[in-house]
């Protein structure tokens, strides 16, 4: 029982193949008791009965690109919560049009939006978190993926939003850190979730990464939901500003 007593607050539960999910589910066997937030009236339907399903001490619609919806979630915590242990940020959004072709098709519209909601939308959370997270060996993670560092095909922007994510994390880290609250990524390796079900030739990449990584397959959400339960409680009390690795190490590969 690793997070027994924990109370954590999880960013971007979709359904019940999201990474998101992988790690609720986990947090919730490891005693942390959670507060879930979905994105608008057509994701509740399928957030609502997976967050009744582990005790969810708050379930809250959040639409990330708005201020005042993330200062909403941290009001209606402060009424049932005395802080918050952890917060999970798992969410990344691009125009499908941004994913074809290859980045010089980008617009200055959809550059945007990618940067807003998966990587402000971040520091947005931060800023709103830090007075309930202070002072309580606190840590915060994101999710981010090796495009970040390399090119793929048809990700495009959303390779761009993950380097500033990483860079995030970094300068988090720093910003926060005197208050104790930590600040990492997790760096997955592709898994069939609903977001990657938007990047042009995905099948390609899972079987390339099967063939190539050393571990020989690709990785699941309860791999990634594992290391974000290190990430996040007192066994890695030491470790902040990282971006680690689940990705059957395919990120060490060279050809």
């Amino acid at each position: 029982m690793l997070l027994q007593g924990k109370k954590a607050l999880i960013f971007g539960v979709a359904n019940d193949k999201s990474i998101a999910w992988a790690i609720a589910r986990l947090f919730h066997d490891q005693g942390a008791e959670l507060a879930i937030t979905y994105a608008g009236d057509a994701l509740e339907k399928r957030v609502r009965p997976l967050a009744e399903s582990v005790n969810a001490a708050a379930i809250i619609p959040c639409n990330v690109a708005s201020d005042e919806d993330i200062k909403g979630v941290f009001s209606d915590l402060g009424k049932i919560w005395d802080g918050v242990d952890i917060v999970i940020h798992a969410i990344a959004f691009a125009n499908k049009e941004e994913l074809k072709g290859t980045i010089v098709n980008t617009t200055r519209e959809g550059f945007a939006t990618a940067m807003d909601i998966s990587v402000y939308s971040f520091m947005a959370i931060m800023k709103e978190a830090q007075p309930m997270m202070q002072g309580r060996n606190a840590a915060a993670l994101t999710l981010s993926y090796y495009g970040a560092v390399k090119v793929f095909p048809s990700y495009n922007v959303m390779g761009v939003a993950k380097a500033a994510l990483e860079a995030s994390v970094r300068y988090l880290a720093e910003g926060l850190g005197p208050e104790g609250i930590r600040v990492n990524g997790i760096s997955a390796g592709p898994i069939r979730t609903l977001a990657a079900a938007g990047v042009n030739g995905f099948i390609n990449i899972l079987n390339h990464v099967e063939e190539k990584a050393p571990l020989r397959r690709n990785v699941t959400q309860e791999d990634v939901a594992r290391s974000a339960l290190y990430l996040c409680s007192g066994l890695s009390s030491g470790v902040t500003g990282e971006i680690h690795y689940v990705d059957g190490g395919y990120n060490v590969i060279g050809i």
